[in-house]
């Protein structure tokens, strides 16, 4: 008799439970059945509720800081690895700690290296994510990782508002090439905004490099935290003559008070993913699901196909 490969499960950590279920509906599976126990002062102890053993398995959770969203990751894959699954897949829609990705300046950490060193410690066979910080940060694994874009879900969406006078926009030097990519598949002009930092989140001077005058411009970026560069690079826009200006980014974070910002600036529309879930509604973002995105990669990991065709850029 011919060996059949067992379906694989899946399996959510708290945060992203939702997301989790779309994505096991598109897969066309129900999610595993885990439960968190929690002691008194805080910790926590996850159990999965049904065997795993021998077993693919997907445990997907973004890492976003507190902190206890890693270690719900860590403790998950470590559950697993004793519990005797074969394959372990770490689905984190945003890799938190990404920003940390090389030393900016003497004695500081490089944390995105240690949650990659942590994350295989802890049992993970494969990662899974989506529109890392910086590309490099792949290179910190010895594990195989499958880096997924949401420009698969961007550039459809973008084609279809039809915009004239299309320009995309970096709002820093460091998203140039992003912005290159996405103005290469849409055949657009592309401008570039040049930053200077005072300290972290907080921009002291802002200019604008290239030509915006009567163009509908999108910004694009991999994350948006607390929307500081984006509202003032909207702004600096229309000062300068731009007909509108949108945003697109991946990893919606969204912190402190990023929603009034938003709702006060000239951007006319924000356009992220579900990769983290929303803190609350806002008529100028909109949400795009990548839950079809990573079932189907997941799919395709299962099955030992190709997933070249959703590396659109």
């Amino acid at each position: 008799m011919a060996y059949q490969v067992p379906e694989p499960k899946i399996f959510a950590c708290t945060q992203s439970t939702e997301l989790a279920k779309k994505i096991a509906k598109f897969y066309g599976a129900e999610l595993g059945n885990v439960i968190f126990s929690r002691y008194s002062d805080g910790e926590f102890q996850p159990s999965f509720e049904e065997s795993v053993r021998g077993a693919r398995i997907f445990i997907i959770g973004s890492t976003n800081p507190s902190s206890e969203h890693l270690m719900e990751m860590l403790l998950m894959l470590d559950a697993a690895k004793r519990a005797s699954a074969r394959h372990i897949t770490a689905v984190m829609p945003y890799f938190g700690w990404a920003r940390q990705d090389r030393k900016d300046k003497p004695r500081v950490p490089i944390a995105a290296k240690l949650i990659a060193k942590m994350l295989e410690a802890a049992g993970a066979t494969r990662i899974i994510t989506m529109d890392l910080h910086a590309d490099q940060i792949q290179g910190f694994f010895e594990k195989p990782v499958d880096h997924l874009f949401a420009s698969t879900m961007f550039l459809p969406y973008l084609k279809s508002l039809k915009l004239d006078n299309l320009t995309i926009a970096s709002p820093d030097m460091g998203g140039s090439k992003r912005a290159y990519a996405y103005s290469k598949a849409l055949s657009s002009d592309v401008v570039i905004c040049y930053k200077q930092r005072a300290k972290a989140n907080v921009i002291s001077h802002m200019e604008l490099i290239g030509d915006v005058q009567g163009k509908n411009v999108v910004l694009v970026d991999d994350m948006v935290d607390t929307a500081g560069t984006l509202t003032k690079a909207a702004d600096l826009m229309m000062e300068r003559g731009a007909l509108s200006v949108r945003a697109i980014t991946t990893h919606a974070l969204l912190s402190g008070d990023a929603y009034e910002k938003i709702e006060k600036s000239q951007l006319l529309e924000l356009i992220v993913t579900d990769s983290i879930p929303a803190k609350q509604n806002s008529d100028k973002v909109k949400v795009l699901s990548c839950a079809e995105l990573f079932a189907d990669v997941m799919h395709r990991v299962h099955h030992n196909t190709s997933i070249a065709s959703k590396f659109l850029m």
